[in-house]
């Protein structure tokens, strides 16, 4: 898998997982990661899976019908190629906190419903619920947040709703911040998204 990877901070033990929306690359969510945390760590990832010319990181059937399949190889994908990278950069795995948009954010989702501490966190950014019908492996107070947006015609409320209600029956601790936008990425949301993760990280 393409990726960039920046090692800032020597003394900051996290490194941030950025996963791109559709048709982004692994540069679309650096300035992000700096918002959040410009010490940590950055592994940033570029899908292996091309739509019309757009990398993603899974196929999909339509808009909003995922390929069960194709994502359920491409979660492993990116699973042994997290770890892979933490023993070829030294960073430390159990620290790693994804950062996705979208379709991103649906495979950094469903790294969480496939593997048991696989992340030490997530920020998810308009995100879908990645699957149904599966039992989901104990989250153990893994941190969660989640950016929505009210008017989002891709990810419906009730979608978000739904995708809280099933990580916290698995344990997860949830945020939701509900932006009164649609799609897009606000700085309201990545500042909410800041505030959650110093509080997560750093007890602020």
């Amino acid at each position: 898998m393409k990726s960039i990877f920046e090692k800032r901070d020597e003394n900051n033990p996290y490194t941030l997982l950025l996963l791109h929306g559709t048709g982004g690359d692994e540069r679309d969510l650096l300035p992000i990661a700096g918002m959040i945390d410009e010490g940590a760590s950055v592994l940033s990832v570029r899908g292996n899976v091309l739509e019309n010319g757009m990398p993603r990181f899974f196929r999909r059937l339509r808009e909003g019908v995922f390929d069960e399949e194709d994502l359920i190889f491409r979660t492993e994908e990116l699973k042994n190629f997290l770890d892979d990278a933490a023993e070829e950069h030294g960073f430390d795995r159990d620290k790693v906190i994804a950062v996705g948009y979208s379709n991103g954010a649906n495979i950094a989702g469903s790294l969480l419903y496939h593997y048991e501490n696989v992340l030490h966190g997530a920020v998810l950014l308009h995100p879908m619920v990645p699957r149904r019908g599966i039992d989901l492996p104990e989250m153990n107070g893994t941190p969660v947040f989640i950016g929505a947006g009210k008017n989002d015609p891709i990810c419906a409320p009730e979608e978000t709703e739904e995708l809280e209600a099933s990580l916290k029956k698995a344990g997860a601790e949830v945020k939701v911040f509900w932006a009164d936008q649609g799609h897009q990425l606000t700085r309201d949301e990545i500042d909410h998204a800041a505030s959650w993760y110093s509080h997560v990280t750093k007890g602020e």
